[in-house]
């Protein structure tokens, strides 16, 4: 009898595993057109020294430029590429005017702030993550241009990629107004998830379908929802879109009633989803829908929306509400402070601050040679603490492999290659794979570091493969020691305060719904639905945020991987609840109130969540409330 093969650790699965899809063929073009070209026109001027500065913004533009539409790229790129051009301008002034200890307890402090920023959102991760490698390039790396100089070089280079990914067509995407193509192809996901979710109905997928389907509306709320220099949409295009990724609000709702009923649905009912989203990416009429199927409740919804979907598509009219959660400055203020923020804030700013005193001490000792820069280790400890590029000793196997892998192509590349010609076209084909090496980060840091070596030999310093692979080792032991450190406080911050939002959105999007059943048995058939629409994105959307932090941890070691013991379960029955408030939703529409089938299963999961609060500090409605809310 042969024995079974025992799984990896999920730390071990989470370092070999990598993402999959088609080749990014556009972003491709934009990275090969990015970094090299702005070196050679730099070379070619006799100031390749700016030049390195530039293409170093754009390469770091380049990783955060990810699929998503036009003007969702602005915020996505633009932000953290000031930020950088901040911290390129701090850091070398504090590198010029700063001794080794008060220089190391800048950074410190930096570190400490940008961490806290990292835990608000992505785009502030990025812009903290990137005004940190800013501020160390601009300290470590001495080059005879001001810091005014380098600052504008910076924001030149960032400004170019981003003006190439406003500018350059999606090839395959030119139908209709090509500067949509990214808003097109998120609403037309959302009609294909939603129909995967119709045919996954009574089915084991089905919650994985309806996790695709909260995906895809996230992406295209975010896709529609960028920086605008007019308030509304200001082309029929645009408006259009928005008209179409409202229709698809109500039809998600009723295929979510289906799926948590489970019970089996007419085959043809994913047809008329489909139809729409060629629709949407073709910028065609939908054309006949399949026939109804009026037995249930859901399936009255589902045929309802179909109906209102395709006179939006016919009439185009804008709808400005995109449902879309509204975040204050104090919310996110409240973010950065909060458990999450403090937790990751103080591991950044002993990871950044360690880093730099021992590559101050490093540099002063001159085991660096007789060149003086000393930016690669604080740089390299910045990309290693980010929580959201994997688990901490997946990151930092990724990490080594994938910088002794690019020292030692990069080694072989500097013994035969012209220079600085052949160094400048390694510079752009390493720009162009840094779209596709993302998928996994070891990859990403092999083309990345192939590229930088190419771009400061070009800047003057000498070959240094050896000793980047030196630093980068002694990054990954002081991220990996100071990763698994006691910090004040209760651990798992991070996963807290993921869950305590997601409990939060949850509760009020039940609150809501049930609250709408007095009015709904008043009679009022025109309640408004936009409140409830915005609560039930939001409900979803930080679930799927706390799905995600939750995965992560719990992918660490078990050092840090126990600090989540139980949230999954937590994470599943918020999700069976807001799914069965998505149901009551649906019911309370047709019927105006509701089932014992309904009351009964709300109540069992506030029971559950209620027997969970006493680890968790969740804070949800008791049980006992349901049939006061349901009036």
């Amino acid at each position: 009898m042969s024995r079974r093969a025992r799984p990896l650790p999920p730390w071990l699965a989470h370092a070999l595993r990598a993402q999959r899809g088609p080749v990014p063929w556009s972003a491709v073009v934009r990275g090969a057109l990015s970094a090299g070209p702005l070196l050679l026109a730099a070379v070619l001027a006799g100031r390749a020294t700016l030049g390195v500065v530039a293409a170093i913004a754009a390469m770091l533009a380049g990783i955060n430029d990810r699929p998503g539409s036009r003007r969702s790229s602005v915020h996505r790129i633009g932000v953290p590429a000031l930020a950088g051009a901040a911290g390129v301008l701090g850091g070398t002034y504090a590198g010029d005017h700063l001794g080794a200890v008060p220089l190391t307890l800048v950074l410190t402090l930096l570190g400490l702030v940008a961490g806290g920023l990292c835990a608000i959102g992505p785009v502030a991760s990025a812009a903290g993550t990137q005004v940190l490698v800013a501020t160390a390039v601009g300290a470590g790396m001495p080059l005879p241009e001001s810091a005014g100089q380098r600052a504008l070089a910076f924001l030149a280079g960032a400004a170019w990629l981003l003006v190439l990914r406003l500018a350059l067509p999606t090839p395959g995407s030119l139908a209709g107004d090509f500067r949509f193509d990214g808003e097109r192809a998120a609403v037309a996901g959302v009609y294909d998830a939603i129909a995967g979710l119709l045919d996954a109905v009574g089915t084991d997928h089905a919650l994985a379908r309806r996790a695709a389907l909260t995906a895809a509306l996230d992406q295209a709320q975010d896709a529609l929802t960028g920086p605008r220099l007019r308030r509304y949409a200001s082309s029929s295009a645009e408006r259009r879109l928005h008209a179409q990724y409202a229709a698809a609000l109500p039809l998600a709702e009723a295929a979510t009633a289906l799926a948590w009923a489970g019970e089996a649905v007419p085959a043809r009912a994913g047809e008329g989803p489909r139809r729409l989203a060629a629709a949407v990416r073709g910028g065609t009429h939908t054309g006949p829908l399949p026939a109804p199927s009026r037995s249930a409740p859901a399936l009255r919804a589902l045929d309802d929306a179909l109906l209102h979907a395709a006179e939006a598509f016919d009439r185009g009219k804008e709808n400005r509400n995109l449902h879309a959660r509204r975040r204050t400055l104090r919310d996110r203020v409240r973010a950065g402070l909060g458990a999450g923020g403090r937790e990751y804030g103080l591991r950044v700013a002993l990871c950044f601050g360690a880093a730099a005193g021992v590559a101050q001490a490093l540099h002063h000792a001159r085991w660096y040679g007789q060149h003086t820069h000393w930016y690669w280790l604080p740089a390299t400890a910045v990309f290693l603490v980010k929580p959201d590029l994997g688990p901490l000793v997946s990151r930092v196997l990724c990490r080594a492999a994938g910088t002794v892998l690019g020292a030692l192509v990069f080694a072989g590349f500097a013994a035969v290659l012209p220079r600085p010609e052949g160094l400048v076209a390694l510079v752009a084909v390493s720009g162009a794979l840094i779209p596709v090496a993302t998928r996994h980060f070891a990859a990403q840091t092999a083309v990345v570091t192939v590229l930088v070596l190419a771009l400061v030999m070009v800047g003057g310093e000498p070959q240094a493969s050896v000793g980047r692979i030196g630093e980068t080792l002694l990054a990954c032991a002081i991220v990996l020691v100071a990763g698994h450190l006691p910090m004040p406080g209760q651990r798992g911050g991070g996963v807290r305060s993921r869950l305590t939002a997601a409990a939060d959105a949850a509760t009020a999007y039940l609150t809501h719904v049930l609250g709408e059943a007095g009015t709904q048995a008043d009679g009022d058939p025109d309640a408004p639905r936009a409140v409830r629409w915005t609560l039930r994105r939001e409900a979803y959307r930080t679930l799927a945020e706390a799905r995600g932090a939750v995965a992560l941890t719990a992918a660490e070691l078990p050092a840090l991987a126990r600090h989540a013991q139980g949230a999954d379960h937590v994470v599943t029955t918020l999700e069976q609840l807001v799914d069965a408030t998505t149901a009551c939703a649906v019911h309370l529409d047709d019927t105006g109130r509701l089932t014992p089938q309904h009351t009964a299963r709300l109540t069992e999961l506030l029971d559950t969540l209620a027997g969970e609060r006493h680890h968790t500090g969740l804070r949800v409605p008791e049980a006992a409330a349901v049939p006061a809310l349901a009036g």
